[in-house]
């Protein structure tokens, strides 16, 4: 999901996070310098300004991807892939700069390109070790703090199982506390501390210094009550929303007005998100439309010539928040079905030319498509585009159906590199192809992108259920 239960752990070491950067500085620029000494190349005004603007957008953008939040939970894993994602979007953003301005002669190849890979080796390295020695020396129990959970239930034991699997945080659970009676089918964990009273007691007498209200929303009162008690000690209390009862997408904090907000629905592509996606998009769909441009010219004249008809089928079809977008698609059948009067192609279909067959056997008909990703119309990656009648016919079958538009459609995606493509003539294959649509929204990242693309190509565009 993309609001982590992890996030709601306090950054309570704001002097580590400021030596992080620093020494994230220091690698990026020391690391250029020296390659540049070790080829022998001459250090110019263009290689300071080259550190300089990677410095800034490499802070920019970690900040976005929360590369510097060491209390957020997140395993070394995700901090590789979070880094790595931010450093591809920094080198991609250089490349296109220098390219626009025209300068990449003025730069070592052999300089650059080796740097691009070792400065993020050497961030993972230093940051590695860094949380290689907190999880040590906090497993003496050295430099930890006292928690105390507020309420025994799954929201509870998952914040408990998070400081657990998470060491380096130095967080201690020290026991639940909940002033419910077990009943019925409803259990509380064999570690329970105390009642409220007791949690009160405890913090009155020092023995706990972090608290988390971790009690379900229904249960203001009591915990107005609780906050209103704990207020005559000096714990520091966290209150954890219990927003995980939604299925949420991408959900995020935010404000109004200086009123806290949680999304519970939301697209990833904000702010520089977005723009790095966009960008990557208009690249990629340029090239490729530049390598495949005489093909396409070829197969054209081949739709042309296979029946009567137009070149180019535009099928309506909705895009990013449900707007109506026409889709292009090189013709592979002999009619030319749009709105309600649209039926799924199926095996041996009598409707799809000889020629059209091929075409959708290797998703050679999909190639105009990336004219739609420069009219900013699709993605490169995202959900795939469904015609509107079945849309309409879907989403009153499959909950969560039309949040698949909260982001643009896609001429590749999750669900297509896992299998999922082609007639779905059952409930259950388009409810696992909204899966991974979804999966791909609340995970999404440069890296995930690139990783879809590479799959792409790597495992062909022939698909035995394309008819």
């Amino acid at each position: 999901m993309g609001f982590s239960r992890g996030a709601l752990i306090p950054r309570h070491d704001s002097s580590l996070i400021m030596i992080t950067r620093l020494i994230d500085i220091f690698l990026v620029g020391v690391s250029l310098w020296l390659l540049a000494d070790i080829f022998g190349v001459h250090w110019s005004n263009y290689y300071s300004e080259a550190v300089g603007w990677t410095i800034a957008l490499f802070v920019f953008f970690g900040e976005f991807h929360d590369i510097y939040r060491y209390w957020h939970g997140a395993r070394f894993r995700q901090e590789v892939a979070q880094i790595l994602m931010t450093w591809t979007g920094v080198v991609l953003l250089l490349m296109f700069v220098a390219y626009l301005r025209q300068n990449l002669d003025d730069y070592s190849r052999t300089v650059m390109l080796t740097w691009f890979v070792i400065a993020p080796g050497l961030l993972l390295i230093w940051r590695g070790g860094v949380q290689f020695g907190l999880r040590m020396i906090r497993r003496q129990g050295i430099n930890t703090r006292r928690v105390a959970i507020v309420g025994a239930r799954d929201l509870g034991a998952k914040l408990v199982e998070t400081m657990i699997s998470t060491p380096w945080l130095g967080l201690r659970p020290a026991g639940f506390y909940d002033d419910r009676k077990a009943i019925g089918n409803r259990r509380l964990p064999g570690n329970i501390a105390g009642n409220f009273d007791d949690l009160v007691q405890h913090a009155r007498q020092g023995k706990i210094e972090l608290i988390y209200i971790a009690l379900p929303m229904f249960a203001e009162e009591r915990i107005k009550s609780l906050i209103a008690e704990l207020s005559d000690t000096t714990a520091t209390v966290y209150l954890v929303p219990d927003v995980f009862m939604y299925e949420l997408l991408n959900a995020r904090w935010g404000n109004v007005g200086g009123f806290p907000v949680v999304s519970i629905f939301d697209t990833p592509f904000y702010g520089v998100d977005g723009w790095l996606k966009r960008v990557l998009d208009v690249v990629l769909a340029s090239a490729i439309l530049l390598v495949l441009l005489i093909p396409m010219i070829v197969i054209a004249i081949g739709v042309k010539f296979s029946s009567p008809g137009p070149i180019i089928f535009r099928q309506r079809r909705y895009g990013i928040n449900g707007e109506t977008i026409d889709v292009w698609k090189f013709r592979t059948m002999t009619v030319c079905e749009n709105d309600s009067d649209v039926r799924q192609a199926t095996k041996s279909d009598t409707r799809v030319t000889r020629f059209g067959r091929f075409l959708r056997q290797y998703s050679l008909d999909e190639l105009p498509q990336f004219i739609n990703v420069l009219q900013g119309q699709m993605s490169v990656v995202g959900p795939r585009p469904h015609a509107v009648i079945h849309n309409e016919q879907y989403r009153k079958l499959i909950n969560g159906y039309m949040l698949r538009h909260k982001v643009k459609p896609g001429i590749t995606g999750l669900a297509q590199i896992n299998g999922w493509r082609g007639e779905t003539d059952t409930l259950d294959k388009m409810q696992r192809r909204i899966e991974f649509d979804l999966g791909y929204i609340n995970e999404w990242s440069v890296a995930l992108d690139l990783k879809i693309i590479a799959l792409t190509v790597f495992r062909g565009f022939r698909n035995k259920n394309a008819y």
